[in-house]
């Protein structure tokens, strides 16, 4: 199941990445002359018009061959000899750089428009996931607007049953419920703290949506999902975990573990587990992040850990809404993908944190084994991760072609030399191989529990 999973996953996504470079090359006029799915030796392969299409034997990639395409640059690297060749109008690199930008970056939208359709397919299929539950986990007090001021009021735990007069079923009428409420008073009828809240709703838009976002759901306080090479990993926390103390406070929501772990950047905390109906006591070396609150730049601690598993359940889609849970899912994805990215520079998230084709093979098994709306989501997400990594502007990746034509768009239209673009390509194929080695050692410790 695994491998054929991973097999799946990659070659759907490669497929749909050189797509775009060759839907785009052809939209342009320009000659392609091999589109490869995979890289090495040859597997299958045949011919239609001007260009051979293959399959080849390593599965970690692809490319779209363009007549003209800096090709000293690529026989070179190959360790080939350069040909003789005829410069044509329909060569890569007579184009005018807004078509080499398209051409280049179409791989990039073929991902992100991939993932938006499948969002968008799942949410009409079976219905945008929201939470079963209508329990509050906290209140974010500083977002809420003048005149609702009650809602902090609303202690964590409290169930909302109605929302001016509306019963609510599940999460998302709760967050509906306050955005879509006509401006002025508003009632909303709690059970547990068995009590009413009375609010006066803003007509502004932006101070509705601040509010209705102001509310976060119950999530118990747990692991969810473990980053590897993480602290919580570190120290043997485990996906399924249930957090019963941190450094001896009790933690009954994932808000109160978040706000326990945030004010204990740098120390050594104990944390006081349940797992399979034992008690276990891991001491977690909580790292220190700086992010900006209220203006101000201040220390925050983080574990890397995701919030527990909950019930869910589904609310009917038409087209339009699942369309535009769609755009908002995938812009979601990227802005977490992008955050990672930034936390692995800054040094926030552990180097040990980044996954081989191993990672990629057990998370797709995975999703696999969890059902095919799980597997169809796990792509979609995959999908951006791709186009995201695929823009950082390292030489043979599309960001570092993109880099390239950005020079030559500055200087003019005078771009850098073969030489040039050769000593580039080599230091950006060291990277590359350099970050693969990095990830599959990252996975070979974690196999072997190092």
């Amino acid at each position: 199941m695994t491998v054929l999973a991973t097999v799946i996953v990659l070659g759907v996504l490669i497929f749909v990445h050189e797509l775009g470079h060759f839907s785009a090359a052809k939209a342009v006029g320009i000659e392609v002359q091999r589109f490869s799915i995979g890289l090495g030796p040859e597997l299958f392969g045949f011919r239609r018009g001007e260009t051979e299409y293959v399959l080849s034997a390593i599965p970690l990639g692809g490319y779209v061959k363009m007549g003209g395409m800096d090709d000293e640059v690529m026989e070179r690297v190959e360790g080939g000899a350069v040909p003789e060749r005829v410069p044509s109008p329909r060569d890569f690199d007579r184009k005018p750089i807004w078509a080499r930008t398209f051409v280049i970056s179409a791989g990039v939208i073929m991902n992100m428009i991939f993932a938006f359709a499948v969002y968008s397919f799942v949410a009409v299929r079976w219905g945008i996931p929201e939470y079963a539950s209508t329990r509050i986990g906290t209140v974010v007090e500083e977002s809420l607007p003048a005149r609702a001021e009650a809602l902090a009021e609303i202690e964590p735990g409290s169930r909302v049953v109605r929302i001016g007069g509306e019963a609510t079923r599940n999460w998302g009428e709760v967050v509906s419920g306050l955005y879509t409420a006509e401006p002025g008073p508003l009632t909303i009828d709690l059970v547990d703290a068995s009590r009413s809240v009375t609010i006066d709703v803003p007509a502004d838009e932006p101070a509705r949506r601040a509010m209705a976002g102001a509310l976060q759901p119950w999530l118990e306080a747990g692991a969810g999902s473990v980053v590897p090479g993480s602290p919580a990993d570190d120290a043997g926390l485990e996906a399924g975990d249930r957090i019963v103390l941190v450094g001896g406070a009790p933690v009954e929501s994932w808000w109160d573990l978040v706000r326990e772990v945030e004010s204990k950047p740098g120390q050594r905390v104990e944390f006081t587990l349940s797992r399979e109906g034992r008690e276990l006591i891991r001491a977690v070396n909580v790292a220190g992040e700086e992010e900006t609150r209220d203006g101000a730049t201040v220390l925050v601690g983080k574990i890397g850990v995701g919030p527990p598993n909950s019930e869910m359940t589904y609310t009917r889609a038409s087209f339009g809404g699942a369309l535009v849970h769609g755009y908002r899912e995938t812009v979601a994805v990227t802005g977490l993908i992008l955050g990672f990215l930034k936390d692995l520079v800054t040094g926030g998230i552990s180097p040990r944190s980044v996954g081989s084709i191993v990672t990629i093979g057990e998370a797709s098994g995975q999703a696999a084994q969890a059902g095919f709306e799980v597997f169809l989501r796990f792509m979609a997400l995959f999908s951006v991760n791709l186009a995201v990594l695929n823009l950082v502007p390292i030489p043979v990746l599309d960001g570092g072609h993109l880099l390239f034509l950005g020079i030559e768009a500055v200087r003019g239209g005078r771009g850098l030399t073969v030489q040039q673009r050769l000593a580039w390509s080599n230091v950006g194929f060291i990277i590359i191989v350099g970050i693969m080695l990095w990830a599959l050692s990252n996975d070979f410790l974690r196999l072997f529990g190092l």
